[in-house]
């Protein structure tokens, strides 16, 4: 009775009466402002006969009382699909690996019959498909068909390994997997092992027996505009560096754009959704959406969440997206030449391996047409930053290099961008600013305060994910312990450590959930990560806690050796110490691995080397 209660309020909330209450405040608001500048000049004149069209569908009259009552669920299908006729026959998708070409009037007929394909197979709202795709016109094609039917993309981590992938699968019971034929092994086992899956589709060639072919799902399927139920169809996962991923309920987020999902939690005021929801959408600080006709490069995997914003955002204003299927940094060089990239989003492993080129290689391309590179996923070296500039400062003249910190959680919580690191070189050390997509604030656990500018706490992070975050498939405790209430408002508790600074940049310094505890000391491994990584023989390094009988305990480094250098335990003890390390920091035990395991956003998965210490020995850790 409580929860039809609130539902009731909110829906008397999202009338056009509250929101014409919260657009002062919100036209106000510099994300307001770019967003609706970067909208001018992406769409521009196309916004006025695409409404029109919208009209001429769906009626007046309707159209009248879907604003009245502020039911965008009403209107997002139509929308979308009368801007994708109006930019007509413009280049939406690319796929070179695969010489794939998609107009805009053909990725709109082909959304349409996708979303009717799956409805025929008997897919409803708030059914799951989970999505083992590489980057293709598949993974768009899938987010807008089942956004308009209201079902639930899984956005699976094909990176994981096999046992995890089938867990995921088991804990999210998902009613069908669309899978690239490369992932028909897998495919075939969650066929054996779990029944609660009805469909598996698959894009290749021919689909085997019990299994049905992407293309002739498709060609079977109409392509008039289904029975909607819209929902923005986002289910990332978390990184699963140190446990079994979790889903994270994307779609409750824009609860704004939504009539049929659950949104916030508890009473929150709608013109603060509102706002919130602004502020997430708020990528127009990037001077690439403010450049027209924007064409943009995926050469990270479609899946991630960082990744989603970059496609979304240029399909939704009439760009060109040109996709990797697999990253080559000189593929990635000379797609930017040839296809005259404007923005991409990368991750540190990405300009690593493109700063590694030879020079002659990464002087033979063209790349004067880039604006932004936008990175995120992992800390980021701040000499990546000034070299990746370098790189495309010779051709152009202009930094390219954007960051922003994030959660799966959360979604960007700062932007780091030119401007700041120009005005101020120190702030290349920060991962970017408060207050231009949530607000970040450095916190006191024990004292229960927010701690002065420059003084080491816990990062906390107040967001549109912060009012909806709902883990599926895990303990509703495990989405109440990762919020706390601060001044009335929840933030999430990102198990990070770090300050800011007076002007609001957030340099971060370590995370409590590796935090190793010998004695009751509290030690941050990146403090002895980074010294190990200075020494000149080594390539990685994992700082790990490992089992001690009297500490509980101890600093224990797992180090990859440069190919063809060698060194002894002593030698890397023995550097630390030198480096300024000392008493429990300096690591009690050093094992060499040929190769440490990362994600391809370049996040170590200690879950991999922990149980080698400790589970496989017969150890419980207890620290």
């Amino acid at each position: 009775m409580e929860k039809l209660k609130i539902k009731e309020e909110k829906e008397a909330e999202k009338s056009l009466v509250n929101v014409l209450g919260a657009l002062p405040d919100l036209l106000a608001m510099e994300q307001t402002r770019l967003l609706l500048k970067a909208a001018l000049v992406q769409v521009g004149i196309d916004l006025l006969p695409a409404m029109w069209k919208m009209v001429r569908k769906i009626g007046l009259m309707n159209v009248g009382t879907s604003l009245l009552s502020f039911r965008m669920g009403n209107i997002m299908p139509y929308l979308v699909t009368s801007l994708f006729e109006t930019f007509g026959d413009k280049d939406a998708i690319i796929v070179p690996e695969q010489d794939k070409r998609f107009t805009y009037r053909e990725y709109r007929e082909r959304i349409l019959r996708l979303a009717n394909g799956m409805q025929g197979l008997g897919l409803k709202l708030m059914d799951r498909v989970a999505l083992l795709l590489r980057n293709g016109n598949e993974y768009a094609e899938c987010f807008w068909a089942d956004s308009f039917i209201g079902v639930i993309n899984l956005n699976m981590n094909w990176h994981l390994r096999e046992k995890d992938l089938l867990e995921v699968l088991r804990r999210q019971n998902p009613k069908a997997v669309i899978f690239d034929e490369e992932f028909m092994e897998i495919a075939t086992k969650a066929k054996n092992e779990i029944k609660s899956i009805e469909h598996f589709i698959m894009a290749g060639e021919k689909a085997p027996e019990g299994m049905i072919a992407y293309e002739d799902l498709l060609s079977r399927s109409s392509d008039e505009m289904p029975e909607t139920n819209f929902l923005m169809s986002v289910s990332p996962f978390t990184g699963g560096t140190t446990g079994v991923p979790k889903a994270v309920n994307y779609y409750d987020y824009f609860s704004a754009l939504s009539d049929v999902v659950e949104g916030p939690r508890g009473k929150i005021p709608f013109k603060e959704v509102l706002r919130e929801t602004v502020r997430t959408m708020s990528y127009a600080y990037l001077d690439a959406l403010n450049q027209p006709n924007l064409r943009t490069l995926q050469p990270t995997p479609m899946f991630h969440a960082g990744t989603m914003t970059a496609w979304l955002l240029t399909l939704f204003f009439g760009g060109t997206l040109v996709m990797m299927r697999v990253f080559d940094p000189e593929e990635m060089l000379r797609l930017i030449e040839k296809e005259r990239i404007m923005y991409a989003f990368v991750v540190p492993t990405t300009m690593q391996r493109i700063l590694a080129l030879p020079d002659e290689v990464k002087r033979r391309y063209d790349l004067s047409s880039m604006y932004t590179l936008l990175c995120a996923a992992a800390p980021c070296p701040p000499e990546f930053k000034k070299d990746i500039n370098e790189l495309f400062i010779q051709q152009n003249g202009r930094p390219v290099f954007a960051e922003y910190y994030a959660s799966t959680e959360d979604g960007a919580a700062n932007f780091l961008l030119p401007k700041d690191y120009l005005e101020d070189p120190k702030r290349y050390e920060s991962c970017g600013k408060s207050g231009r997509t949530s607000d970040v604030i450095i916190f006191d656990k024990e004292k229960g305060e927010i701690c002065p500018p420059n003084t080491e706490g816990s990062v906390f992070v107040y967001s549109l994910g912060s009012l909806s975050l709902r883990y599926k498939g895990a303990p509703e405790e495990r989405t109440r312990d990762a919020l706390r209430i601060i001044d009335g408002k929840p933030y999430f508790d990102e198990e990070l450590t770090g300050q800011m600074d007076e002007d609001g940049f957030l340099y971060l310094t370590g995370r409590t959930k590796d935090m190793i505890i010998p004695g009751g000391v509290n030690i941050f491994p990146d403090e002895i990560e980074k010294v190990i990584t200075r020494d000149p023989k080594v390539a990685d390094v994992a700082v790990i806690p490992i089992p001690d009988k009297d500490l509980g305990e101890a600093v224990g480094a797992v180090v990859q050796l440069k190919e063809g250098k060698s060194a002894t335990e002593e030698e890397i003890i023995e550097h630390c110490k030198k480096e300024g390390l000392y008493g429990y920091k300096v690591p009690k035990k050093v094992d060499f691995w040929k190769e440490l395991p990362r994600t391809f956003e370049g996040k170590m998965i200690k879950r991999n080397i922990l149980p080698k210490y400790w589970e496989d020995k017969g150890i419980k850790r207890r620290g």
